[in-house]
């Protein structure tokens, strides 16, 4: 059992230093969510994982391959795929444009594969991606990632901006993924949302890793959620 395996990994934005030591795993078909105030280096994290930002120390490795400095396209072909905060449709491009640009040969996850998978999609395909809402833009750019056929998922705030109704199709859409066998990591605000998807959690403040522990473990654990995420529940 390999998976992803970030390993102390130091990352910065020139002088400014953002993840100090951060550490977390994520084995095959796991659903891992990473959590945190805002600033608390989550983005951060995802950008590393996928070659958006090269650590500066750490490791990560991906099946017992070290991917620390691969390019961000070398990390997609190997099997890391990412639907970034601002969700990145191309809004001048239809959707049937947005999916085919990704489109592999061999990939498990055909266009009509995603059109079954996903039927919202289907009415939607000649549609520019600019003429879709929040959550259609999501969906979209989940079922993009998928086609790269990868081996792990990241997501970084998929439920931002959406309204309730839309944030329980994602939620439904991305616990269709996980049944899969499909490895995920979840940075999400909402914490109800983020628990329910996670069978594990990490905690950053701060750019450092205070807190992990299974997802049902720290829904039950009110202290560590005030401390750490400054909510109630």
């Amino acid at each position: 059992m390999s998976g992803l395996v970030v390993s102390n990994i130091d990352s910065s934005y020139g002088q400014s230093h953002i993840l100090h030591g951060v550490s977390l795993r994520i084995p095959p078909g796991g659903v891992v969510t990473l959590l945190g105030r805002n600033g608390a280096g989550k983005t951060t994290t995802i950008r590393s994982i996928c070659g958006l930002l090269t650590p500066t120390s750490g490791r990560i490795e991906l099946d017992g391959t070290d991917i620390t400095s691969w390019r961000a396209d070398q990390i997609a072909r190997r099997g890391i795929a990412c639907v970034t905060e601002d969700r990145g449709v191309f809004t001048h491009l239809s959707v049937r444009e947005n999916l085919a640009i990704v489109k592999r040969r061999k990939s498990a996850w055909s266009l009509e594969r995603v059109l079954d998978d996903f039927p919202l999609i289907r009415p939607l395909l000649d549609r520019p991606g600019g003429a879709l809402s929040g959550g259609e833009q999501q969906i979209v750019a989940v079922a993009r990632a998928l086609m790269l056929d990868p081996k792990v998922l990241l997501l970084d705030e998929p439920s931002q901006g959406l309204a309730p109704v839309m944030v329980d199709r994602v939620l439904e859409v991305l616990t269709g993924l996980k049944s899969t066998g499909l490895a995920m990591l979840v940075v999400e605000q909402k914490l109800d949302v983020a628990l329910e998807l996670a069978e594990h959690a990490y905690v950053l403040e701060h750019g450092r890793l205070v807190y992990e522990a299974p997802a049902h473990e720290l829904a039950s654990n009110t202290d560590a959620i005030h401390k750490y995420l400054g909510v109630g529940v």
